[in-house]
C-alpha cells in the first residue's frame, strides 16, 4: 500500500522539476542581452581612427629634418673679418704693410691668402708686372698662388681673400673712401689698415 502514494510523489517530483525548467527557460529570454552585440560595431570603427594617426606622425619627423638644413646657411652668412689698425703716415705706410705681409706669411698664412691695397702710388711689384701687360698681370691674381698687390682702382675687380692689407701711403680722402669699404668687402678673415688713424676712423668710423 505505501508503494502507491510514493509512485505520485515521484511522478510529481519529475514533473515539479520539468516545470521548473520551463519556467527558468522563460526567465533567461532576456538572454536577447547579448542581442546588444551588435554595439560591437563601434570596435571595428576604434581602430580605423588609431590607423592614420600614425601618418600624421611621420610628417612632423619629415619636417624635422628640414629645419636643420636653414640653421647652416644663416651661420655662414653672419661672418665678418676682424680690423687691425696700425697708426703710419702717408711716406711709412707702405713700409708698415711690408712688415704686416711679412709677419702674416711667418705665422703661417699662406701667400694666396693675402692681398695688398695702396691708396697712393702703386707698390713696386704691381708697377713691375704691370709693365708686361694688364693680362699677365692680373693671370697672377686669378692663380692665387701668391700676395697680389694692387691699387684702390683697381681694387673693384680684386677678388676676396682671407686677409687684406691697405697701405693710405697718399692718395685723396675720396680715393681712400672708396678704397677702405671695398677692402673690407674683401676680407673674408682680416683687415689691416696701415696709415693716419684720424683719415681712416673719418672714413671707416671710429669704430675700427
Amino acid at each position: 500500500m505505501p508503494l502507491i502514494p510514493e509512485e505520485p510523489q515521484i511522478h510529481e517530483s519529475a514533473q515539479g522539476p520539468r516545470a521548473t525548467p520551463a519556467s527558468g527557460r522563460t526567465a533567461p529570454t532576456p538572454r536577447p542581452v547579448p542581442g546588444p552585440r551588435p554595439a560591437a560595431p563601434s570596435r571595428p570603427g576604434r581602430p580605423g581612427p588609431l590607423r592614420p594617426a600614425p601618418p600624421m606622425q611621420r610628417t612632423p619627423r619629415d619636417t624635422a629634418t628640414a629645419k636643420p638644413g636653414p640653421a647652416g646657411p644663416a651661420a655662414a652668412a653672419t661672418a665678418t673679418p676682424q680690423i687691425q689698425l696700425i697708426p703710419a703716415s702717408a711716406d711709412g705706410a707702405l713700409d708698415a704693410a711690408e712688415e704686416a705681409v711679412d709677419l702674416l706669411l711667418e705665422s703661417g698664412r699662406a701667400p694666396g691668402d693675402v692681398l695688398v691695397i695702396t691708396t697712393g702710388e702703386p707698390h713696386p711689384w704691381a708697377a713691375h708686372e704691370l709693365s708686361f701687360g694688364e693680362a699677365s698681370y692680373w693671370a697672377q691674381h686669378d692663380a692665387g698662388d701668391d700676395v697680389f698687390y694692387t691699387d684702390a682702382v683697381a681694387v673693384s675687380r680684386a677678388a676676396s681673400r682671407p686677409v687684406v692689407v691697405v697701405a693710405v701711403n697718399g692718395g685723396s680722402d675720396a680715393d681712400a673712401a672708396k678704397a677702405l669699404p671695398l677692402a673690407h668687402t674683401r676680407a673674408s678673415a682680416l683687415l689691416i689698415v696701415c696709415g693716419d688713424p684720424q683719415q681712416i676712423n673719418s672714413v671707416l668710423g671710429a669704430g675700427v
